[in-house]
């Protein structure tokens, strides 16, 4: 799995339409729609702007206007084959006067995207999941050493009976995390996937 290092684009032109595909690297559905925002403010005289978001844990696709099935899903098809996340990829098109019909529509959405990915850098990325621990007070202090020791983060801490923390933590070591913590505590240890 890839993300990208930074924000790229790329502008193709099709029977006179222009259509200027970027992506981003973005962290959450907030920031993607703050990206968004700034884009239509930043060409006001495009006629659609299409999108698509792959992000860990929420992502969503838009046409914008355009016939459904025509823009936002080649854009994904584009990114799903370069296996990238917490990406939002738009693309704005300016009119050029003639209609592409829904097959020209979509290669020249994808193209776009395609594009764009062609001067992008990508870099590894690895999913991160959260993990709800709830065990004994006397046992937060070690909790919290090893969730340091392996690069999870905390999120939050509940003190109720017993202390709930929420940790974020790579997905491909959250099991060996759950092994050890439980390993640490005797036992004492329940844990939960946030809902």
């Amino acid at each position: 799995m890839y993300q990208l290092a930074a924000p790229a684009s790329a502008e193709i032109e099709v029977k006179k339409s222009r259509f200027i595909g970027m992506v981003f690297p973005v962290a959450s559905r907030a920031e993607a729609k703050q990206r968004l925002a700034e884009l239509r403010a930043q060409h006001p005289g495009a006629v659609h702007h299409c999108w698509v978001l792959i992000c860990d844990g929420d992502s969503g696709l838009d046409d914008d206007g355009e016939p459904s099935g025509t823009a936002a899903r080649p854009m994904y098809n584009v990114l799903s084959h370069k296996s990238v996340s917490n990406i939002l990829a738009v693309v704005v098109r300016y009119w050029g006067g003639t209609k592409l019909g829904a097959g020209g529509l979509a290669r020249a959405y994808g193209q776009a995207v395609t594009e764009a990915m062609k001067v992008a850098e990508l870099v590894a990325f690895e999913p991160m999941g959260e993990r709800r621990l709830t065990f004994a007070f006397a046992d937060e202090a070690a909790v919290r050493r090893l969730a340091e020791q392996r690069g999870a983060v905390v999120l939050a801490a509940d003190y109720g009976e017993a202390v709930t923390l929420t940790l974020r933590i790579k997905l491909a070591d959250a099991d060996a995390f759950i092994a050890d913590a439980s390993d640490l505590l005797r036992g004492a240890l329940t844990v939960r996937d946030p809902s």
